[in-house]
């Protein structure tokens, strides 16, 4: 490669980090330089509602509550072979002009995986249309009856992956 063209490409990657954006198509990354998207509930209620799909070799559960109180209330479960693999629960809330959401996951016996204080957090990036850009999370509109779910997970061997969550609308 020549260096006018090695030189365009370290650039890109520059520009790219700088906006947050992961190696992925359907995830950004936040960072601190970025300044916080504006957004209230009503630019996200279309992810309201009982979803359902299948995921990790098992069927995935979504409830997400209609906003209320400056919030979005959320529970999911995986079920694989009719038993429970985890649970989580948290929630979106509108918070200094702009959206977080906020989770913690569960054993099957409901022991907490994270510490009692503690939750995931992911900072909203950027709205669109039909699609809301949290850190590493993205809830994308398909349709009235259809969402995909976007996540950046830790592989467990220091990698990360993204991974599709297919709903429907029940």
């Amino acid at each position: 490669m020549n260096l006018a063209k090695y030189i365009v490409v370290i650039c890109c990657c520059i520009a790219l980090h700088s906006f947050g954006q992961t190696e992925t198509s359907n995830t950004l990354k936040y960072n601190e330089t970025i300044v916080p998207e504006k957004a209230s509930l009503a630019d996200i209620s279309w992810i309201s509602g009982y979803w359902r799909g299948e995921a990790f070799g098992g069927i995935t559960e979504e409830i997400w509550s209609d906003p209320l109180g400056n919030s979005m209330m959320f529970s999911f479960k995986l079920v694989v072979d009719n038993k429970i693999k985890f649970y989580e629960t948290g929630g979106i809330t509108e918070k200094d002009g702009t959206l977080l959401l906020q989770l913690k996951h569960f054993h099957s016996d409901f022991k907490g995986w994270e510490e009692k204080d503690e939750t995931v957090d992911f900072k909203l990036v950027k709205l669109e249309k039909d699609k809301a850009y949290f850190d590493e999370f993205t809830f994308e509109k398909i349709s009235d009856t259809e969402i995909n779910v976007y996540v950046i997970i830790d592989t467990g061997d220091g990698k990360h992956k993204e991974v599709l969550f297919n709903y429907k609308k029940q």
